[in-house]
């Protein structure tokens, strides 16, 4: 009744079927398309957390900058209060907390601060040391 197929393909080819071509490499520029794509996303998504970490790293130093002048004021007498209660006030009203507060010779202090926000690449940090002008 029915008639065995017959292969017309000549060999070592694939037989062509409905709706491919005979080319094995067909759709591999997509696929390359595809990763070129998926890499730069995740390089453009490493660019932005060093960029986030570069900007919270600046802020964390600024608010040490701030604390150790406070600190130093205080303990040169220019402001009331004690120099470690007045860096960590200022360090709060900055969004940082102080991880140490060290009072040196000659009116100087030395203030460390934290972010309280983190990212993904860790938490920022900031020193400064402050004292009487030379």
């Amino acid at each position: 009744m029915s008639q065995p197929h017959t292969r017309t393909s000549t060999p070592g080819r694939h037989a062509e079927r409905s709706g491919h071509t005979e080319h094995p490499e067909h759709g591999a520029g997509t696929v390359l398309a595809l990763g070129l794509g998926m890499l730069v996303v995740a390089a453009a998504v490493l660019i932005v957390l060093l960029a986030q970490s570069a900007a919270m790293a600046i802020r964390a130093a600024a608010a040490a900058d701030l604390a150790a002048l406070a600190a130093a004021d205080a303990a040169r007498g220019i402001t009331p209060g004690e120099p470690c209660a007045v860096a960590s006030d200022v360090a709060r009203r900055n969004g940082v907390r102080i991880l140490s507060c060290l009072e040196g010779p000659g009116n100087s202090v030395q203030v460390r601060t934290e972010l309280d926000i983190h990212t993904p690449l860790g938490g920022a940090t900031g020193l400064s040391r402050a004292g009487p002008p030379p």
